[in-house]
């Protein structure tokens, strides 16, 4: 089935091609053609008005190449030396960038290997290039992920939570509280808070005693230093011991590649560039955030959401839940600024302080 994308046909597939021509297409103007091998279909390109159409690292033959560039395409070649797919139509899933995780350690996995191919790459041309072409595919693979999932409420916290710490479990617990309630649960993708989350939404349908089985085993590796790999190991064991299909969403970074993915959520938009990974989180995040207990990367995500919500309509305000009120409001005082912020605007009455999981399930569902 070949997908639209308003005005964008989306060709992923060889046979997506062939359908489109066996259709009577006789013109490409919208096509966006990515990761296909069209070597042996000249004849079907000679037959086409290639003008408007894009073609993102999809093989022609030289003479379907010369007629396309000369007629009006966008041709972007395959990078050569790359250890991952530029063009790539889909999100990655934690046994993707884990591959090999029980035989091998976490340095020979595919996520740990272009973590280390983006830190060696000074002075190559051809990484600007991939790492926004990259970007950009998961852009539209995650615009494709988020289509009819419903209210996504995004779950902000700090990355060095230990697995054995009191809020680890509270976060657990609120993830599968949210998902219970029909919520997509998107985090920032790493370890701690945002694992928790994840986590939870995981284990969504699953009994009390599941959970607390988890957690003891997870809490025999509570962080992911001094071994990513044993931290990384801990959770396939509980993902094997609990089987589950229950989707959540990561959009981790690999700016920060020292902080692995975790292995909980369904679905990964792992990016290059932060700034776009930020603004892509908090952006689809419709059904509202929630702020864990958390320090320096947390009250940045407050404060450039509330940034959000302090110039949006109210048809546009989306909730704002501060979670820990000694925490907001002593250890890290962000409520009260948020809170005179928001006075007399649109966001006064979507921004909250609670210290439970039912306070927060009951505003966001």
């Amino acid at each position: 089935m070949t997908k639209r994308r308003g005005s964008t046909i989306e060709v992923e597939s060889l046979e997506q091609f062939d359908d489109l021509v066996a259709r009577g297409a006789t013109r490409m103007r919208g096509w966006l053609v990515q990761g296909v091998d069209l070597r042996e279909r000249t004849e079907q390109l000679l037959s086409l008005h290639p003008a408007g159409a894009v073609l993102l690292g999809s093989d022609v033959s030289p003479e379907a190449g010369v007629y396309l560039r000369t007629r009006g395409a966008l041709l972007f070649p395959s990078i050569p030396e790359v250890p991952f797919d530029p063009y790539r139509t889909g999100l990655y899933s934690p046994d993707e960038l884990y591959a090999g995780i029980r035989r091998h350690r976490y340095r020979d996995t595919p996520d740990a290997r272009i973590y280390a191919w983006s830190r060696h790459r000074d002075g190559d041309i051809t990484y600007p290039l991939a790492r926004a072409l990259h970007d950009h595919s998961i852009d539209l693979a995650l615009a494709a992920e988020l289509d009819g999932r419903g209210r996504t409420v995004g779950v902000m916290g700090a990355h060095d939570v230990g697995r054995d710490a009191p809020v680890y479990g509270e976060a657990v617990r609120l993830g599968r509280a949210l998902s219970e309630a029909g919520a997509y649960v998107a985090t920032g993708g790493g370890p701690g808070a945002m694992e928790a989350a994840n986590l939870g939404a995981y284990l969504r349908g699953h009994e009390d005693a599941a959970v607390e089985e988890a957690l003891e085993v997870l809490a025999r590796v509570p962080g992911f230093r001094p071994s990513i790999t044993e931290w990384a190991r801990a959770a396939f064991t509980v993902r094997e011991a609990f089987p589950s299909s229950a989707p959540s969403l990561g959009i981790p970074t690999w700016f920060y590649g020292h902080e692995p993915p975790n292995p909980f959520a369904s679905a990964l938009a792992k990016y290059f560039q932060n700034s776009l990974r930020e603004d892509t989180l908090l952006r689809h995040c419709d059904g509202g955030i929630v702020f864990l207990p958390g320090a320096g990367g947390t009250v940045q995500e407050i404060f450039q959401d509330g940034c959000e919500n302090y110039y949006a309509d109210e048809a546009t305000v989306a909730p704002m839940v501060l979670f820990g009120r000694r925490h907001w409001t002593e250890d890290v005082p962000a409520w009260p600024l948020l809170r005179n912020l928001a006075k007399g605007r649109p966001m006064e009455a979507a921004v909250h302080l609670v210290d439970s999981v039912d306070e927060v399930v009951a505003l966001l569902t």
